[in-house]
């Protein structure tokens, strides 16, 4: 009789949570828009994207009025924590560090790091030692951020840091870095580029795979939840393949 009572507690207790559960029907999310080809403003001011479609398609499965709006990187956590937008669908790597701030989905991509190096460059690896001496250029606050600097400034290399990915592709196209080390797919994309075209890519960073989510202000599980059901089901019903293959000729998954 006991278990009879406690088990129809428990239904209850479930029936009572998933009733309380906040639906979200219009959603603000931010994306930085200087991270190409996965966020970029297009010509006529729009944003675009592997991200941007990502996102589209998410509040699309979840049938919410999402409002996409531009921010810039070193902005994008203090403004989820401050309420300024209620997710981030930028690249964000998922770290330990970062958890202790904000809240992750579950992933929707995944990606190493890689250095590339101008085609006459004396440097073969990316071994630590290797970088001893030169100049290796990242994005401030980003994964290849912190393993420039825990790892490449231990072993003797200059880690300039930037404010975009872009600023730092320039200063290597023009000879003004040695290395720069970025997420792979990101710095593909751009060699493909006439602007890339004075660089090439030495090899992807051993142990640096990342899984990347939607960051989301600690507390909101039922937003989270949300963006997990959306994410399954857009993997399910072919869209998320179809997004990823108008970018990329390999599978990011």
């Amino acid at each position: 009789m006991r278990r009879s009572v406690l088990f129809a507690g428990m239904v209850l207790a479930a029936i009572a949570t998933s009733a309380g559960a906040k639906e979200w029907k219009e959603i603000r999310i931010a994306t930085e828009g200087a991270y190409p080809p996965f966020n970029f403003v297009d010509a006529d001011g729009s944003l675009k994207g592997f991200d941007v479609d990502i996102a589209n398609a998410l509040c699309e499965e979840m049938k919410a009025k999402c409002t996409l709006v531009a921010n810039d990187w070193d902005g994008m956590i203090p403004g989820l924590q401050a309420g300024k937008f209620d997710a981030v669908i930028a690249s964000m790597s998922i770290t330990e560090e970062r958890k202790k701030q904000i809240d992750f989905t579950n992933k929707y991509y995944s990606t190493p790091l890689a250095i590339a190096v101008p085609k006459d460059s004396p440097i073969k690896d990316v071994k630590p030692e290797s970088f001893s001496g030169k100049t290796i250029g990242a994005q401030g606050g980003t994964t290849q951020a912190i393993y420039a600097e825990d790892v490449l400034a231990k072993a003797g290399a200059e880690v300039k840091l930037y404010v975009s990915a872009d600023e730092a592709n320039a200063d290597l196209k023009t000879g003004r870095l040695d290395a720069m080390i970025s997420d792979k797919f990101p710095v593909v994309d751009w060699l493909k580029t006439e602007a890339g075209s004075c660089c090439h890519i030495l090899e992807d960073v051993p142990g640096t795979q990342t899984e990347t989510g939607i960051a989301l202000k600690q507390g909101n599980d039922d937003l989270k939840a949300q963006f997990n059901a959306a994410i399954d089901g857009i993997r399910k019903n072919g869209t998320y393949d179809k997004i990823m293959k108008k970018y990329f000729d390999f599978d990011i998954y």
